[in-house]
């Protein structure tokens, strides 16, 4: 039985496109809606002839109401949804950091500059909280004192990239897991050095 799911962003959409090629040949229908006309998510689904739409914020409501989606998944949508439009199905949202710490804008910006020696990918449920559902999954990224910003930015994507679409995938499936089951390692560890990522 087809899966549907709704992905959500206002920007980039690196995240969508790591989505739509993870689900390439399953069944799973996947729909990108953006509040940003000009978003360039809404362009990537034009070329990976995924279906698309403007979707304005004050239209959540009835768009959702009116389409049924097994799961909506959030991805760089810079928005909080109220509490009317997220009681029309179960959403998800991913964070780069592990939450509670670094919750809101520029998060992998602030996690590097505060020092930390660990910071990492946060899936969760989405709440009216920014970043306060319950998580999902976390996976850690190591954070050494030679690392440069944009090294670590970089890690941080490819993450995301690949830990987003596996955790939908589970979800769909309703399926229990634990996060150091969902990587594969290099050989020599459990997926949790950078070689992995």
């Amino acid at each position: 039985m087809t899966k549907s799911i709704a992905v959500m962003g206002s920007g980039n959409g690196s995240n969508f496109q790591a989505i739509v090629e993870y689900f390439k040949g399953k069944d799973v229908k996947i729909t990108c809606v953006s509040d940003k006309l000009n978003a360039y998510i809404l362009e990537r689904a034009k070329n990976l002839g995924v279906d698309f739409k403007y979707l304005p914020f004050e239209e959540n409501a009835e768009y959702f109401g009116a389409n049924n989606f097994d799961l909506i998944v959030l991805a760089g949508y810079m928005r909080i949804l109220p509490p009317d439009v997220l009681n029309l199905g179960k959403f998800v949202n991913i964070h780069p950091s592990l939450l509670p710490a670094f919750k809101g804008k520029d998060a992998i910006q602030r996690a590097f500059f505060a020092g930390v020696k660990v910071s990492g990918v946060t899936i969760h449920w989405v709440t009216d909280e920014l970043d306060g559902g319950k998580i999902i999954a976390q996976y850690p990224v190591l954070i050494s004192n030679e690392m440069h910003f944009d090294e670590f930015e970089c890690e941080i994507h490819a993450l995301e990239h690949k830990l987003y679409p596996i955790v939908i995938e589970k979800i769909l499936e309703d399926k229990v897991f634990d996060f150091a089951d969902l990587l594969g390692g290099c050989g020599s560890c459990k997926g949790g050095c950078s070689q992995c990522h």
